[in-house]
């Protein structure tokens, strides 16, 4: 329920089959509860559109529900009837809309080959028009350079530094990498999520590999400078208690330390902007940061901090169900709320046309279904509304931190179980040589 929408009905599926069906039975020749007939095709009551993204399509939730309403908007008018859910329980993000098949204006709605194409038409154009690729063979070749991608090059800057210096500025102002990438978008970066992040500056012409700007922005570098900002020192902390734990992370700080000052390890930095130094290294402040998380949250084995995985995945799922049932009654009492604002803005005029008298009688209904009879009552159920959102954003922040906590712990069981197999430093060590090879191949040859 985190992502549904109604025009001209209430959200809930109650109500908003008691409005489709007023809204039928008002303009067709037989009743919207009617049974179907026992030969035949009955008539059409409503229709049912799925608007369905692939995985590499990197479109988000709340992008894929606001693409929906635009398409609902743009294919069927102000006037539709209709309910929107956006699913997110499948690989693929999927949002189901449900039109009553007349319109409060009695205009009939069909659904067949031509309104079908038509209606694909409409949903490609949305989809483009939010910078969502239809198909590769749709973005023509040869096409001429714009001003800004001219104006960059006349002047020597790069697209490449201009994602930097961006993705760099919002950091320390995000708690996860999705976070990261929703404020790129809203600041007019298109992102692409599939094997690896690409991202498209404003006016750029093609997308570039987050981890073809530097090693501090590959996937894993960029979770690690978000994660850990505000976590751990740079320094190598002491060891509180003799854990096998704790004595395992002290012993390969040191052997990480002592890699990064010797330049055999990739020297990624934690602040970008300094000179690189041991002190710098992103990969000795995780390890530290880490540590200082497990001696300040006093975890004493791989088995607590298992036992503590599971209790923050268990204490997330249900807080999660605990939200999404306060969103549910949220939606309920703003549709409710705009349909009380609606009928009071239609009962003072003095003259309704056809649309609006059936909207006014809508409202009507759904207010004497839910009690609301007095101006008293319109105010109850603002306030009730408000105080429910505050509600909901206390534990949407509660969620965030479990979240965060629940990351940072499986990384430390990550990294416990990479150290306890010798496989850390090795990993760094090859992955040096690898980078080393790779840099080889581009120098050009003499």
């Amino acid at each position: 329920m985190l992502y549904t929408a109604s025009v001209n009905c209430m959200t809930d599926a109650e109500s908003a089959y008691l409005q489709m069906r007023l809204v039928y039975d008002q303009f067709a020749k037989d009743h919207f509860n009617s049974p179907p007939p026992l030969q035949g095709k009955g008539s059409v009551k409503a229709i049912h559109y799925i608007q369905s993204f692939a995985t590499d399509d990197n479109v988000t939730p709340e992008l894929a529900h606001k693409i929906a309403k635009a398409f609902l908007r743009k294919a069927f008018g102000d006037d539709v009837q209709a309910v929107i859910a956006t699913h997110v329980d499948k690989d693929h993000l999927h949002s189901h809309i449900i039109i009553n098949s007349y319109s409060l204006s009695g205009k009939k709605y069909y659904a067949n080959r031509k309104s079908l194409k038509r209606i694909r038409e409409i949903s490609d154009g949305v989809c483009k028009a939010f910078s969502i690729d239809i198909h590769p063979n749709l973005t023509g070749k040869d096409k001429s350079i714009n001003h800004k991608e001219w104006e960059h090059k006349k002047n020597g800057t790069s697209w490449k530094q201009q994602i930097r210096d961006e993705i760099d500025k919002l950091i320390p102002t995000v708690n996860s990498l999705d976070e990261l990438l929703q404020m790129l978008e809203e600041h007019g970066y298109e992102v692409k999520r599939s094997k690896y992040i690409s991202i498209r500056a404003p006016g750029q012409e093609r997308f570039v590999r987050t981890k073809t700007l530097g090693d501090e922005y590959t996937e894993d570098s960029l979770n690690t400078r978000i994660r850990y900002r505000e976590v751990g020192a740079g320094n190598t902390p002491e060891q509180t208690e003799n854990s096998k734990l704790q004595a395992a992370y002290v012993a390969i700080i040191g052997d990480v330390r002592i890699l990064a000052a010797q330049r055999k390890k990739v020297p990624r930095k934690r602040i970008v902007t300094a000179a690189y130094s041991v002190e710098n290294d992103l990969d000795v402040y995780k390890l530290s940061a880490q540590i200082a998380v497990i001696n300040k949250d006093n975890i004493k084995s791989v088995g607590d901090l298992q036992g503590r995985i599971a209790k923050l995945r268990a204490d997330y799922e249900k807080q999660r169900r605990e939200i999404n049932n306060y969103i549910d009654a949220h939606n309920r009492l703003v549709s409710l709320w705009e349909q009380a604002q609606l009928f009071d803005e239609l009962s003072s005029k003095d003259k309704l046309l056809d649309a609006e008298q059936l909207q006014l009688t809508i409202c009507r209904q759904a207010m004497e279904q839910n009690n609301i009879h007095s101006k008293a009552d319109i105010d109850h159920l603002r306030n009730q509304t408000y105080s429910l959102q505050t509600k909901i954003n206390a534990l949407k922040d509660t969620l965030e931190k479990t979240r965060q906590r629940y990351d940072v712990y499986c990384d430390i069981a990550k990294t416990y179980g990479e150290i306890s197999k010798g496989d850390y430093i090795s990993n760094l060590v090859e992955e040096e040589k690898h980078r080393k090879t790779q840099t080889n191949k581009k120098k050009p040859h003499r």
